[in-house]
């Protein structure tokens, strides 16, 4: 996925069935915290490892954590822990986006390859037409048309 993380962190956020003051927060950060990497993959790794590839973006790390969070949020601080939900599930839902046409590394640590849906050729000049131009876009489309639907019925009083 190139643009619908965002929107879909929105959209889970705003389908959450509990409400809470940081819930819309935590889900837009948790939403594009994984694409981060990418200033360490364009500014140190000069791009030669894919950035699937970084720990920010191995279901396994997240897990890992979650499972160690949640347990400690649900016992000491309650009021959090709605939060931190929507925070690794759309961490979780970043991934799965990544996997229609990116690739993930779903089984880390036991097998490094990147796991894929779909297969975007590289039928463009540039590797951003080959994605925009490939019909796997709409489903970026429909998230975007999603988030916009809810947000408008949102606003309406």
């Amino acid at each position: 996925m190139l643009t619908a993380h965002l929107p879909s962190g929105y959209v889970l956020a705003r389908l959450a069935p509990e409400k809470h003051r940081l819930l819309m927060p935590a889900a837009l950060i948790g939403a594009v915290l994984p694409d981060f990497d990418m200033l360490w993959f364009h500014f140190v790794d000069q791009g030669s490892i894919h950035h699937h590839r970084y720990w920010v973006h191995v279901p396994a790390f997240w897990a890992a954590l979650a499972a160690l969070a949640l347990p400690g949020l649900a016992v000491f601080a309650r009021s959090l822990l709605a939060p931190a939900l929507i925070f690794f599930a759309v961490l979780f839902l970043h991934m799965v986006l990544d996997t229609i046409g990116g690739g993930i590394l779903w089984g880390a640590p036991f097998d490094n390859r990147l796991h894929t849906l779909v297969e975007v050729p590289a039928a463009q000049a540039h590797w951003v037409l080959s994605f925009l131009l490939h019909w796997t876009f709409l489903l970026e489309l429909g998230v975007w048309a999603l988030a916009l639907y809810l947000w408008r019925k949102g606003r309406r009083i």
